[in-house]
């Protein structure tokens, strides 16, 4: 279950509220910095929604969700609480017409929520009048979003949706080096740990590092333990009193 991420949308100094021109480009470098600087995919989604609002013109809340193909959505980080509530707390969620265009199309909206159907009704209760939603990420099963919100209606134009399709670009980029160097900080412990859990077989059992490396897999496989779950209970086993 992914983490989630509630943050207050504060304003990053450095940043034009709304950039364009070369002020865009300048605005997009520092925000392609900050997303890069950080540290794992869970600190990139919640810089990213907090740089969102500063940067799409129009924005006061932003959000960035999972959506499944059986409608299932998940919340992944938010800027404040009345995003969730629109996300992931109202009964009329799953009913937006709007999420179930992002499959066929790269942006999808609601110019006025007052006057939609009954999903998007719910987002004017909530004093969310226009929605800008954006794909991150996209396969057969799930669609990773970022949506801006705005409190007035007709919120967001073509400067908005322009400078939020940069934006998205430079969110995806960094999303996915995030993961790569995280997928990579995985398997350099992973390694380490079965390292250690062959050393202390060796000793045990009185074989070379090709012996107990090959007991170590027989066991995952006889047990249908995961390799790494398996030498972390090794190690933590020999490092106990």
């Amino acid at each position: 279950m992914p983490k989630r991420f509630v943050v207050a949308a504060s304003r990053f100094s450095d940043l034009p509220r709304f950039p364009a021109g070369v002020e865009l480009a300048e605005a997009l470098t520092a925000a392609a910095r900050r997303l890069h600087d950080t540290s794992s995919p869970d600190s990139t989604l919640d810089t990213a929604v907090r740089l969102a609002v500063d940067l799409v013109p129009g924005a006061d809340h932003a959000g960035i969700s999972v959506i499944e193909r059986n409608n299932g959505r998940r919340t992944l980080a938010w800027t404040d609480e009345v995003v969730r509530a629109a996300e992931d707390g109202h009964p009329a969620a799953e009913r937006r017409p709007y999420w179930h265009r992002l499959w066929t199309a790269p942006v999808a909206g609601v110019e006025d929520s007052s006057e939609g159907d009954e999903g998007e009704e719910a987002l004017s209760e909530l004093g969310l009048r226009s929605v800008l939603s954006m794909r991150l990420r996209a396969d057969r099963r799930r669609l990773t979003v970022l949506t801006t919100y705005a409190r007035k209606p007709r919120a967001f134009d073509e400067t908005a949706l322009r400078v939020g399709r940069l934006f998205t670009a430079h969110v995806r980029i960094a999303l996915d080096s995030a993961t790569v160097r995280e997928q990579l900080t995985e398997a350099m412990r992973t390694r380490d740990l079965i390292g250690q859990a062959t050393g202390i077989l060796m000793e045990r059992l009185d074989i070379d590092a090709a012996g107990a490396f090959d007991s170590l897999v027989r066991a995952s496989q006889r047990e249908n333990v995961k390799l790494r779950d398996l030498a972390r209970r090794i190690v933590d086993a020999h490092s106990a009193p």
